[in-house]
């Protein structure tokens, strides 16, 4: 137990743990060496309660915390971390942006279908020339006779080219003749016309996820698709991030766990010199290393969002968390494939996809380097 998490919180933690081994882990290897996302693992996420954990019941979710979310999320990334960027990407991009800002009509239109009939919905920041600038969107908006005409691309967006990707909430510039400081949000059903999906094969991380570049042609959505006030949208995206960086803390601090969890158990396993190489000191300070650092992430991640649970600001801290659990994901997992030697870099063992799938920790939802301005900022510099 810890001053962070309840007795439920616990709970819950071992009815994922249990769902993650037995439903996930059978598959995970298999969806990674085929690089193929599974609407039908997906959907028995959906009905394992892992779609809409933070939301009310009144939409479908689960009514609980964001802990709750938090500590599902890292369950799942201590198996899979192609599982765990669908579950983040749904409940963080996909939900919480229409649940926090959406009309009464928005969310009982929407999210129903994402909680109960398990369909994922996309978060469209990311263009190829609008990453780490956020604001360098070149994707427009125009609102004519009560619609809003939908022109641009969206690059590297989580769940939105499968099957049953039903939509996408994008900014896009509104201002009068492309006024670059007007950005809004709007929700953007997958089925208009116009809209076109390509999902990006040949990845390196979360083979088993659905990534993908979108292109808008002349797409129109009703006027009331617009999500929160118009002009605030960069705003709306910005806090949106700050959620999320919380879950992909978790994805970090799951995996940590995980790829220490298969290196302690193999070197209690692996005999060189007559004895089990945990035995050596060199392997004995490593994973006592991996250790603290694994319990100083999941203090630093549970405190931000305590803060979060609790009404208080948590942006710095959520950006602290984000930075500290991803580059512990990345310092654990390439200890862990130390100690495997040679066993470590072939996909019979887990490890080597831990190891490519930390990667993009480092990246997503805010670089390393970016997480760092953003602290930076917030400290008063």
């Amino acid at each position: 137990m810890n001053p962070f998490t309840t007795d439920n919180h616990e709970a819950f933690r071992q009815r994922i743990r249990k769902f993650a081994e037995e439903v996930i882990k059978p598959e995970a290897r298999k969806l990674d060496q085929e690089e193929r996302f599974s609407p039908e693992l997906t959907q028995k996420m959906a009905r394992e309660g892992l779609f809409g954990i933070a939301i009310p019941q009144t939409y479908g979710g689960q009514g609980m915390d964001y802990m709750a979310l938090v500590i599902a999320v890292e369950e799942i990334a201590r198996i899979d971390g192609s599982q765990a960027a669908t579950v983040t990407a749904v409940n963080s991009l996909g939900i919480g942006p229409i649940y926090n800002f959406g009309t009464e009509q928005q969310k009982q239109r929407i999210l129903p279908r994402i909680t109960r009939e398990g369909k994922t919905w996309a978060f469209g920041l990311t263009e190829r020339e609008a990453g780490s600038d956020s604001g360098s969107t070149h994707t427009t908006a125009e609102l004519k006779d009560g619609q809003w005409h939908i022109n641009g691309s969206k690059m590297f967006i989580s769940n939105s080219t499968s099957e049953i990707s039903a939509g996408i909430t994008v900014q896009a510039i509104t201002g009068k003749q492309g006024d670059r400081n007007e950005f809004s949000t709007i929700l953007v059903e997958s089925d208009r016309e116009g809209y076109k999906r390509r999902p990006i094969r040949d990845k390196m991380v979360w083979r088993a996820a659905d990534t993908g570049e979108l292109h808008f042609r002349d797409v129109t959505v009703p006027e009331e698709n617009l999500l929160g006030e118009r002009g605030k949208g960069h705003r709306i995206m910005l806090q949106t991030l700050d959620s999320g960086r919380l879950t992909v803390g978790a994805m970090g601090l799951g995996l940590a766990i995980g790829a220490y969890e298969m290196a302690l158990e193999y070197a209690r396993k692996r005999v060189q010199f007559g004895k089990p190489i945990s035995k050596f000191q060199s392997i004995a300070f490593k994973l006592a290393d991996m250790a603290t650092k694994i319990e100083t992430a999941k203090n630093t991640l549970y405190h931000a969002t305590w803060l979060k649970n609790n009404g208080q600001p948590f942006g710095k801290e959520a950006a602290m968390a984000k930075l500290y659990t991803s580059e512990i994901a990345k310092e654990v997992a390439d200890e862990a494939v130390q100690i495997h030697g040679g066993y470590g870099l072939i996909q019979e063992y887990d490890i080597e996809r831990f190891y490519r799938d930390q990667r993009i920790l480092q990246i997503g939802e805010g670089t390393s380097e970016v997480l760092k301005l953003v602290i930076a900022r917030k400290i008063g510099l």
